[in-house]
């Protein structure tokens, strides 16, 4: 996209959802970390349904490590790839024990070595948490670059968050992760994006091809 649809896509993303933010329920950089290591492939709905139980349970690593895995992988049952998921979490807590005095690291270096915790996950977390400038790419982030031209389709998250970095300002990253979230889950949806209501439709390049594929040829 030109340099100045880039500026009006970021106003435009701060007019639509100024309050943009990290939708999972959590009052510490542990339980942060928890819920976005649940939230693979399940919704921040269904995490918060969840860890409303969950944290009232387990405070700790201690906690986490003071069961038997198969109570845990019970406890967090309706999440989706809840076994590897546990698995992680026990695990993720040893690790933290053993190596960092049980407290979260505010590094990505070292976020990325606890288990269950990939790239995206320590954006969140860093960002979410201690403040850090990053830009999380979720299926939101990277669905939205695509439809709107930031990106090409073939592109992987990583090449996506590479180029997002290098086209929105380091100050906005937080602000613009959040309200990418947004805008992909509540209006440029996955199956039905409100096109009709958008106000990027104009300057949308998945809107012109959708348009050009569906314009009649004209008859003789």
């Amino acid at each position: 996209m030109a340099k100045l649809s880039t500026k009006r896509f970021l106003s435009t993303l701060a007019e639509m959802f100024p309050d943009a933010h990290c939708e999972l329920n959590h009052s510490n950089a542990f339980e942060l970390t928890i819920a976005v290591l649940l939230s693979a492939q399940c919704t921040d709905k269904k995490v918060n349904q969840v860890t409303e139980r969950l944290f009232q349970k387990y405070k700790t690593p201690e906690d986490y490590l003071a069961v038997p895995l198969t109570e845990l992988q019970e406890d967090i049952r309706q999440i989706g790839l809840y076994k590897n998921k546990a698995k992680h979490i026990q695990e993720l807590s040893r690790l933290l024990l053993d190596k960092y005095n049980g407290q979260i690291p505010d590094k990505h270096e070292e976020l990325v070595t606890l288990p269950g915790v990939g790239r995206k996950t320590a954006n969140v977390i860093i960002a979410t948490w201690f403040g850090v400038p990053a830009l999380a790419v979720d299926t939101h982030v990277e669905r939205i670059a695509k439809r709107l031209g930031f990106c090409e389709e073939t592109d992987t998250p990583l090449q996506v968050e590479k180029t997002l970095m290098k086209k929105i300002p380091k100050k906005e990253w937080a602000n613009t992760h959040h309200r990418l979230i947004f805008f992909g889950r509540y209006h440029c949806k996955a199956q039905s994006p409100q096109c009709e209501v958008c106000p990027l439709e104009d300057v949308c390049p998945s809107k012109k091809k959708a348009a050009k594929k569906t314009k009649k040829p004209r008859t003789a």
